[in-house]
C-alpha cells in the first residue's frame, strides 16, 4: 500500500504578514512552521512531499528546503500561476490575485498519484492531526470519494491583531460534513466571536463552533470533480478581479450532489498560525516551549 503525499500550500503573498511567512524560521534554529509539518508527517507515515509555490519564489523555497530534506523525504514543487487555466479560458488581463486554494491543490494533479492530505504553509497542526490523517488516508483506495478533514474549535484558531477566515463547518449526527460556510471577517469582539456579513453586520458564532483550517483529505478521484468545477468557476468569472475557488465551496457542492462524502476527525492537537506579523511572538514561544518539553528535537532535523 502507498504511503500517503503531504500536499502543501505555499504560494500566498503573505501581504498581511509582510513577507514570506512560509519561509521564516520560527523554530529555535530557525525552523519554518513547514518544517514541523513535514516532521510530523514523517512521524505519520507519509512518504512524498508536494509544495505548491510560485515561479517568483521557487529559488527561495529550494535554498531552505532542498538540503534539509536530501535523504529524509522526497519533496516536489509545481507552480500555481495565473496563467494555469483550462485551454481555452479567458481572464481579465489585470488580474494579479490566485485562483484560490482549489486552484493550488488542482496544480498537483500531476504530481500525486496516491491517498494526500492538503494543508496550508503557515500553520501548525500538530502531530496527532498528522496521525490521524495517515491512518484514514491509509485505508483508502485511490478511486475512493470518501473523504475527510480535521476539524479545530473556532475560539483556538483566532488571531489577537485582526480579523481571519474560518471555514464553518455543519456535520450530521456521524461526523460526516454536510456544509462548509467560508467567513471571511471573523474576530472576538468582547467576549463574543463574531462575523461579518456583505453588508458589515455582524452574527456571533460559538466559541465550540468547528471549522476548517484546510486540514483536507483526499484521493487522486478528488482531481477528476475538482478539473470540472475549476473549468466551470474559470468561466464564469474570468473577468472578476478578486474572485477565488476555495476548497470547501468545491466540496460543498460534492456532498449536495452526493458525489462523496467527509468524515470530520476529531483530534487533540494544537493548532496556531501566523496570519498577521504581529502573531509571530506567540508561534516563536509557542514552539519554544514544545521543544523545551521535548515534543520535538532540536535541531528538528540533523543535516
Amino acid at each position: 500500500m502507498a504511503k500517503p503525499t503531504l500536499l502543501v500550500l505555499a504560494a500566498g503573498m503573505g501581504s498581511r504578514y509582510g513577507g514570506l511567512k512560509q519561509i521564516d524560521g520560527l523554530g529555535p534554529n530557525e525552523e519554518t512552521i513547514i518544517d514541523y509539518s513535514i516532521y510530523d508527517a514523517v512521524q505519520a507515515g507519509f512518504g512524498k512531499v508536494v509544495m505548491v509555490i510560485r515561479k517568483s519564489i521557487e529559488d527561495d523555497f529550494k535554498q531552505v528546503f532542498y538540503r534539509k530534506y536530501s535523504g529524509k523525504i522526497n519533496i516536489e514543487y509545481v507552480l500555481q500561476e495565473i496563467e494555469n487555466v483550462p485551454e481555452g479560458a479567458a481572464y481579465h488581463p489585470d488580474r494579479v490575485k490566485p485562483w484560490g486554494t482549489a486552484h493550488a491543490v488542482l496544480m498537483a494533479a500531476d504530481a500525486v498519484k496516491e491517498p494526500f492530505c492538503v494543508i496550508n504553509g503557515d500553520d501548525f497542526y500538530g502531530a496527532d492531526a498528522f496521525r490521524q490523517m495517515a491512518s484514514f488516508l491509509t485505508q483508502q483506495k485511490n478511486e475512493d470519494t470518501a473523504y475527510c478533514m480535521v476539524g479545530y474549535q473556532l475560539a483556538r484558531t483566532l488571531s489577537d491583531y485582526g480579523f481571519v477566515s474560518r471555514g464553518i463547518c455543519k456535520t450530521d449526527e456521524n461526523d460526516l460534513l454536510l456544509e462548509v460556510t467560508e467567513c471571511t471577517q471573523i474576530k472576538r469582539i468582547g467576549s463574543v466571536i463574531c462575523y461579518k456579513d456583505a453588508q458589515e453586520v455582524n452574527h456571533p458564532l460559538p466559541d465550540k463552533q468547528i471549522v476548517s483550517m484546510n486540514f483536507w483529505g483526499f484521493t487522486p478521484a478528488y482531481f477528476k470533480d475538482l478539473k470540472e468545477s475549476f473549468g466551470k468557476f474559470i468561466r464564469q468569472n474570468g473577468n472578476n478581479l478578486k474572485a477565488e475557488l476555495y476548497i470547501p465551496t468545491v466540496l460543498s457542492e460534492l456532498i449536495r450532489e452526493k458525489k462523496a462524502s467527509v468524515k470530520v476527525l476529531s483530534s487533540t492537537a494544537e493548532w496556531f498560525g501566523v496570519t498577521y506579523k504581529e502573531d509571530r511572538s506567540y508561534v516563536v514561544d509557542r514552539l519554544k516551549t514544545l521543544t523545551t518539553r521535548g515534543i520535538y528535537p532540536s535541531p528538528l532535523w540533523n543535516n
